[in-house]
């Protein structure tokens, strides 16, 4: 019985891995890049309310966060950052609601990796590129 639920497992796992025609590591690298494309020059801090309405782990050393619904930055940290993109949680600190590169960390389970970078990104201009990129998709001859 134990090697029948460890085949199904394992059975499992590789259709789900196949079901896309494009592998883990080059999905991660180019969701990176399309953040990179839109983030703008380094900046020191940005206003944090205590928590993020969303993050998103782009590598061991990058992440985004969205303290607002339509504000995002792309966080750098030094390394090692040991297991960033496996996080399920993360926390940020902050001094008197800001959150400032080479003073604040990332937070992940017993990790502190200290911020190296703040990029803010244009995340109307992203959201808005991806919609006309959808909306020409449809319109193309299959």
């Amino acid at each position: 019985m134990r090697c029948s639920v460890r085949f199904l497992c394992v059975a499992l796992a590789l259709a789900l891995g196949a079901c896309s025609g494009i592998p883990l590591h080059d999905r991660d690298q180019a969701l990176q890049q399309q953040y990179l494309d839109y983030a703008g020059p380094p900046i020191e801090r940005f206003n944090y309310l205590g928590r993020f309405n969303s993050w998103t782990a782009l590598s061991d050393s990058q992440l985004v966060v969205w303290p607002t619904i339509n504000e995002a930055y792309l966080l750098t940290v030094w390394q090692p950052c040991i297991n960033l993109r496996f996080a399920q949680r993360i926390g940020v600190s902050s001094t008197v609601g800001t959150v400032s590169s080479r003073l604040d960390y990332v937070l992940i389970e017993h990790q502190r990796c200290q911020i190296k970078e703040i990029r803010p990104i244009d995340y109307k201009r992203l959201m808005d590129d991806r919609r006309k990129a959808a909306a020409a998709a449809k319109q193309a001859p299959k």
